[in-house]
Order: C-alpha cells, then sequence, then structure tokens
C-alpha cells in the first residue's frame, strides 16, 4: 500500500429540494443513518427486507454465512430459490405488461424498436428456447460479442432464464481478447454479428468471426450470427454458424419458455476485466446477492418512481451495464434505454435530442462523457428540452469539480441531484454513492456507503488513515452484489484482493473529509482507468514487447483532460531500429489490433534504458512522475541506473 497525498479541499455543497426530499425513499440524513447502521449491525433484519420485494421460489435458511473464512467463500441468502429472468421479466407482466421495458435508439435517427415487457418476454423466451435446442444447459457457458443492438440484452435474459453463465465482451475488444475469453471461459457457443455501425462507419464483425474458427476452440460447437448490417460478403460456415433470425424464427421454436430455478449461490455471470499479471480476471457473481444489490441500489440511489425513463449511457460489454441498463431497471419494472451510438454523431447533441426525444427523467453516464461534451460549449444542450430529467449520475472514475459543476447547472439547471457512484466490476453494484434526498452533495465527491459497505482509508502501515489523509480505500465485510471468486482461479482472487486476509483491497485510493464524505483519488495499483474502463498495464506492456522490434516496455497513466486517465508507454527498441513518427503510429495500431482500440497509447516515448532496482524492478513510480510533467519523481538511490531518469525527464513527449 502507499500514501496518497491529498491537499485538495471541497467547500461547496448542494441540497436538493425540500420537495425533492419530502419525496425521495430517504429524506434526511438521520433517517439515512439509522438505517445504514441497521445494515451493519443487524444484517438479518435488515436484508430480508430488501431481499423480499424481489419473488423468491424458496426463501433463505441465513441471511450471510462465512462457507469457508480462510478461503473467502461466502454465500448470501443461503440456501434460496430464485430467477433473475423471472424478476426482471415475468413478475411484471400481470400489473406492467403493456409497459415500455425497454427503448433501443440505434445510431441512425430513424431505427428504434420499443418493446413492452410482453414483448420482451416473448423474444427472450424463443431465444431461451433455440439455446435449449442446441443442447445448452444450466452451467454452461456463453459468450456475447455484439455491439448495442437489442440481442444483446435478450441474450443475456434467455442465459439467465436457463441458468447458463453469459460472459459479454465488449464489441471493441480485438479478435485476440475475444479469443481468450472464450477459451479461459470455456464457452459452448458465441453470439456475434456480421457487423454494426459507429461515427457513421459501418464496423465488419465476420472476419473477426472467422478467426475465432480458425482457432479451433475446443469447447465451442455452436455460433449464431445477427443480420445487423446485412453485409453480402458474409458466407457462414454451416457446421457450426447460423443466422439469429433463421434459429428465432423456426416454427418449432415456442413463445413459452420455463424457467430455472436458481439456487442464490449459483452464477449469474461472468464478467472480464483486466488484471495486473497479463491476463484478464474473469470475475464470477452469483444470483442471489448481486440481484438484490443492484435491484435495491438502482431504486434508491437514483430514486426510481413508477413509470419513469432510466438511461445509462454505458456498454453492456462492462459492468455498469450489467448492473444498471439490464438487472437493476427491470428487476425494479422501469423502461431502460440502449442507444447504439456515440455522444458527438451527427453532432455533440446527441444525447440531449435522445433525453428530449424519450422524455429521460434518470440519466447515468462517465466523467469522460461529461467533459467531452462540456468542451463543446453549452449551445447545444441548451437547444433541447431537458426538462424530464429528475436525477442525474456519474460513474466509472472521480469526476472532476468543474465537470460537477457543468453537469448540474447546464445539463439538470440547478434543479436534479448528481449521484457520483463509486464501484468496480468486482462489487457488482454502488459501494460509495450519495442518496440524493438525504445527502448534501459536494462536487467530486462519491459521498457516503450505501447499506452494508463498511469502508475505511488504510495508511501505508496498515494503520487507519486520519482526516482528509489519503490512503488505500478498503471494505471490511462482504456484501450481497460481491463477486465470488475469479474464475477457476481462486487463488487468484485471494491473493489479488484479501491479500492479508481481514479485509477487500479495492486497488483505488481515497480520502474521507471532516463530514465522513468521500473522495476518490484514483487507482493506486498498475492498472489504468481509461474513461471509466479499467485496462491492465500488463496486458498493454505485454503487447507492446510482442512486436519484435520492441526490446522493452512499460507503461503507466497520466492525467488526461478527457478520459481522466490516458495511456503513456515507455518503450525500449531494439537497437537496429530508426525511430518515426511511422514508428509511433505502428505501434499504437498493433496494440488497437492485439488488444483493442480504447489500449492504444495516448503517448509512447522511446528511452535507451527504463529505471530500474537492482533486482531488474522497473520503478512505475518514477515513470508516472515523469508522464505528469514532475520534477521530483521521489528517491531514484535504489536505482542500478539513476542517470536515465534525468534523460527521460528531458525528452518526455
Amino acid at each position: 500500500m502507499s500514501n496518497i497525498d491529498s491537499i485538495n479541499k471541497e467547500e461547496r455543497r448542494f441540497k436538493v429540494s425540500k420537495d425533492f426530499s419530502e419525496n425521495a425513499y430517504y429524506k434526511s440524513e438521520e433517517q439515512y443513518n439509522k438505517l445504514y447502521k441497521e445494515s451493519i449491525d443487524s444484517p438479518d433484519t435488515f436484508w430480508p427486507v430488501v431481499a423480499n420485494k424481489l419473488s423468491w421460489n424458496k426463501s433463505w435458511t441465513d441471511v450471510f454465512v462465512w462457507d469457508d473464512y480462510d478461503q473467502k467463500k461466502f454465500t448470501w441468502f443461503k440456501n434460496g430459490k430464485l430467477n433473475a429472468c423471472y424478476n426482471c421479466l415475468d413478475r411484471h407482466l400481470e400489473t406492467k405488461g403493456d409497459q415500455l421495458a425497454f427503448i433501443w435508439q440505434g445510431e441512425k435517427e430513424n431505427e428504434v424498436k420499443k418493446y413492452t415487457y410482453k414483448e420482451l418476454h416473448k423474444e427472450v423466451c424463443r431465444f431461451a428456447n433455440v439455446l435449449k435446442k442446441k443442447g445448452l444447459k444450466k452451467g454452461d457457458r456463453v459468450s456475447i460479442y455484439l455491439p448495442m443492438i437489442p440481442e444483446l440484452l435478450i441474450s443475456m435474459l434467455a442465459c439467465a432464464r436457463l441458468g447458463i453463465i453469459h460472459t459479454v465482451v465488449f464489441a471493441g475488444f480485438s479478435v485476440e481478447s475475444l479469443i481468450d475469453r472464450i477459451k479461459s471461459s470455456e464457452s459452448k457457443m458465441l453470439i456475434t454479428c456480421d457487423g454494426g455501425y459507429r461515427n457513421g462507419k459501418t464496423l465488419h464483425f465476420k472476419k473477426k468471426i472467422d478467426e475465432v474458427l480458425e482457432t479451433h476452440i475446443a469447447s465451442l460447437i455452436s455460433i449464431i450470427v445477427v443480420n445487423r448490417v446485412n453485409d453480402d460478403s458474409v458466407i457462414l460456415n454451416k457446421d457450426i454458424e447460423t443466422y439469429w433470425s433463421n434459429e428465432v424464427f423456426s416454427d418449432d421454436i415456442s413463445d413459452i419458455c420455463d424457467f430455472e430455478i436458481m439456487d442464490s449461490s449459483d452464477p449469474l455471470f461472468l464478467l472480464y476485466t483486466s488484471g495486473t499479471t497479463g491476463k484478464p480476471k474473469g470475475i464470477l457473481h452469483s444470483t442471489g446477492g448481486y440481484l438484490t444489490h443492484v435491484f435495491y441500489s438502482f431504486r434508491v440511489i437514483f430514486d426510481y418512481k413508477p413509470q419513469e425513463v432510466f438511461w445509462c449511457t454505458a456498454d453492456i460489454g462492462w459492468i455498469t451495464g450489467h448492473s444498471y441498463l439490464v438487472y437493476g431497471p427491470l428487476s425494479n419494472g422501469a423502461t431502460t434505454i440502449m442507444f447504439e451510438g456515440v455522444p458527438t454523431y451527427p453532432e455533440p447533441d446527441r444525447f440531449w435530442k435522445i433525453v428530449e426525444k424519450f422524455k429521460v427523467n434518470l440519466f447515468y453516464t462517465a466523467p469522460t462523457v461529461i467533459r467531452s461534451l462540456q468542451k463543446q460549449g453549452d449551445d447545444f444542450p441548451n437547444r433541447c428540452d431537458l426538462s424530464s430529467l429528475r436525477v442525474l449520475g456519474s460513474v466509472g472514475e472521480p469526476i472532476n469539480p468543474e465537470a460537477w459543476l457543468w453537469y448540474y447547472e447546464v445539463i439538470g439547471k440547478k434543479r436534479c441531484p448528481i449521484v457520483d457512484t463509486w464501484w468496480q466490476t468486482e462489487s457488482g453494484g454502488f459501494l460509495l454513492c450519495p442518496f440524493p434526498g438525504a445527502h448534501v452533495l459536494k462536487p467530486g465527491s462519491a459521498s457516503k456507503p450505501f447499506f452494508g459497505v463498511v469502508p475505511e482509508i488504510l495508511k501505508e502501515d496498515g494503520s487507519r488513515a486520519d482526516v482528509n489523509e489519503g490512503g488505500n480505500l478498503v471494505i471490511k465485510k462482504p456484501w450481497p452484489g460481491m463477486m465470488q471468486t475469479v474464475f477457476k482461479d481462486h487463488e487468484r482472487y485471494l491473493k489479488t484482493y484479501w491479500p492479508d486476509n481481514k479485509v477487500y483491497f479495492s486497488g483505488d485510493g481515497a480520502k474521507v473529509d471532516q463530514d465522513g464524505d468521500f473522495f476518490l483519488l484514483g487507482r493506486i495499483d498498475d492498472v489504468i482507468n481509461v474513461s471509466g474502463h479499467r485496462l491492465g498495464t500488463a496486458e498493454i506492456e505485454a503487447t507492446l514487447a510482442s512486436d519484435l522490434r520492441v526490446s522493452e516496455a512499460a507503461v503507466v497513466p497520466f492525467s488526461h483532460e478527457i478520459k481522466g486517465q490516458g495511456i503513456y508507454a515507455f518503450v525500449v527498441m531494439n537497437d537496429d531500429q530508426e525511430i518515426s513518427p511511422e514508428l509511433v503510429n505502428d505501434l499504437r495500431g498493433y496494440v488497437a489490433k492485439k488488444v483493442g482500440p480504447i489500449a492504444k497509447p495516448d503517448k509512447i516515448q522511446f528511452s535507451t534504458s527504463l529505471p530500474k532496482t537492482r533486482s531488474g524492478k522497473i520503478m512505475r513510480r518514477i515513470l508516472k512522475a515523469i508522464a505528469e510533467g514532475k520534477e521530483d519523481v521521489g528517491n531514484t538511490t535504489t536505482l542500478v541506473n539513476p542517470e536515465i531518469v534525468d534523460v527521460l525527464k528531458a525528452e518526455r513527449v
């Protein structure tokens, strides 16, 4: 662990209107404090009240049990039985069957699809029957590699209906990343498409899928292809590939499909996230605890009211899309929006036009998006009717106060509270967040812990940090949405998240101010948070080093005005290589191909060597300081080559 110097103080305060508080789920700090204390001191009485708002096929025998404390194996709602798809669809049919469940807006303005709960239930049941026809069953894994189109959400819910573990792979990832995840999860099926649209361009997926086929992955027995762009050049391998439409609209596929009754501890989904070893981690989430967490956190943090329209702009390839575009809203019977495009195409008012078009009430996006749209000026949002907005949300990274204020004043018109949420792929749902009717808001603060979450800031020596002193953010006990393990690698789970076997290490730095409000300070491990997407430096470094021209590489984050953190690569080339702008472009393109465009280094600095200790360890602390342009890089006495530091500082790009 490392202490973090934190000198910034936030003195501005914003409180919601009296009318908002009086109608909110939680109306005062006193009410929050009382219930939070109960959630910590008496979880056996607090959580049943929450969980019973869902539909269970069988009640639990114990709210929380340590199955094996030393191995950090635990169960929420032990022996309880339920189904996530049933809770998102079936239980709403009687009272909300004709209400809109899901609105899809394609990149093209005239492409809109709307599904009522009855219609979405039918689509999910039909595809679940396709999965059964293909021989898939409870416990099998299915990889989903789709852009933001309806079939993505339908696939997830169909898997959940049958107890099949879905693993969604972000459609922006490279084919190599896709292959790694299919192999790691031992998926039996891949659901993909012929292509997609982005920024007015047509993207072709089929070449990537052909590479998957050429790999001959032993577990993969079926590929279903959605015909999204009507690519005439696509030729299916009839031994393994079929079109979605041919499967779903086959005469032998029924509109009715029974759901699998799942144990609370049964896996719901697997989602891979970058790690520090270069090998992505398969984060495994259970059914009962996860669904309880996202159901309730969505309801009370966004202060959701019946009939409201919710829009989370995140891609479903990331945990935010899982929890707060699919499972959280639908389990509450909300109307959720999925958008295929980007916020700046065809103009930077695209988000605000969608808010106006569908009368969005609750809006959830990332600081990167806010900053990029802020740079476009106030005219774009001001020419749209944003009066339907009631609550704004921020996710993915710490939001800087300037962006917070613009969001509050220009988008929310000083009347919409901002729920600045901190959580992780591993956490399943919110860990730190303001309750909008109860808490005074501070720009840049993630406010208070969610129910059942016991956070603490630890210094380097393991002692508790003082007020406004930065340190390592840890959680002292499991919460309902917490991950179960790293798929097929429980030792990595223990080593990464419970290194002292006492508290959960988040890997993030934070501080707590005099009011008990939390401020996140960014990652303190070797994971870079690019636009809210966590990318392992080791994975990028390994990719750079795999180029035959490269001798060695080290990757660190640096502050980026739009993305929060950018990627700064220090690269040592082989002696016979000539440094040129073309080489920079080659290496950036190589990383984009191998890992994905989001992993492209923003800056590449070439050097003859890297600062190392006598044991050969690269001193990334020093490289981070150089990347940030700091004159003082700290102690260099442990380096075997301290002279390289001045060279790197002088040649910083």
